[in-house]
């Protein structure tokens, strides 16, 4: 019999991707409640894995009315503090969801005049796939590799957020990584039976919160 615990670390698990990541033409965060992405970003800057930034990002479900400043303003105020040089961040910081993310970012790097054809995306780990799969739907002809904050699921809870609470959030992301394909916000994802087994558990167990 699965328990809650095994479930949760198959969901965990199957929303990251696992890339490796290499040089890339920009390194692009998308905005959350977790500054521990620009924390990823300015690792992945001071790596050389990139001569620009996007910090990405308005103000979304988890931060409005939380954060006083944009997501994107706040991720580059820490990827500065952290050394990232002000001159070569560019900031998007009116979306308010992953499509707006590559919307948004796109016009700001036609505005600048700046080329881009792969690039490293930086998110939560659980959003990992989802952002992938919206990428490559909505900006086809992009190489794309996604990374976020190099955390274990205990670790990433660690004085953050509740487990329980994470546990809901991973159960809606995969219901949207299902249901989104159908909707042309997304490309289709593979998901093998454990998966399958592991989100009808948990959400069997109550985990609903963040479902559709």
């Amino acid at each position: 019999m699965m328990t809650t615990d095994e479930a949760a670390e198959i969901v965990w698990n199957y929303h990251l991707m696992g890339h490796e990541i290499g040089p890339a033409d920009l390194i692009w965060a998308l905005g959350s409640h977790d500054l521990r992405v620009a924390d990823r970003v300015a690792e992945l800057w001071h790596a050389g894995m990139a001569p620009w930034v996007v910090m990405s990002g308005g103000l979304g479900n988890f931060t409005e009315g939380v954060f006083e400043k944009p997501e994107a303003e706040l991720f580059a105020e820490r990827a500065i503090e952290l050394g990232v040089p002000e001159e070569v961040i560019l900031i998007e910081n009116e979306s308010t969801n992953t499509g707006e993310n590559v919307m948004f970012t796109r016009r700001v790097l036609a505005e600048k005049s700046i080329g881009v054809s792969n690039l490293i995306a930086v998110q939560k780990p659980y959003m990992e796939r989802r952002t992938f799969a919206t990428i490559c739907k909505q900006w086809e002809g992009l190489e794309v590799r996604v990374t976020s904050p190099q955390l274990t699921m205990d670790e990433y809870c660690r004085g953050f957020i509740l487990r329980e609470e994470l546990i809901h959030i991973m159960v809606g992301d995969l219901q949207r990584i299902l249901e989104y394909p159908a909707r042309g916000f997304i490309t289709r994802q593979d998901l093998g039976g454990e998966v399958m087994e592991a989100f009808n558990f948990l959400i069997d167990s109550g985990f609903r919160g963040h479902l559709l």
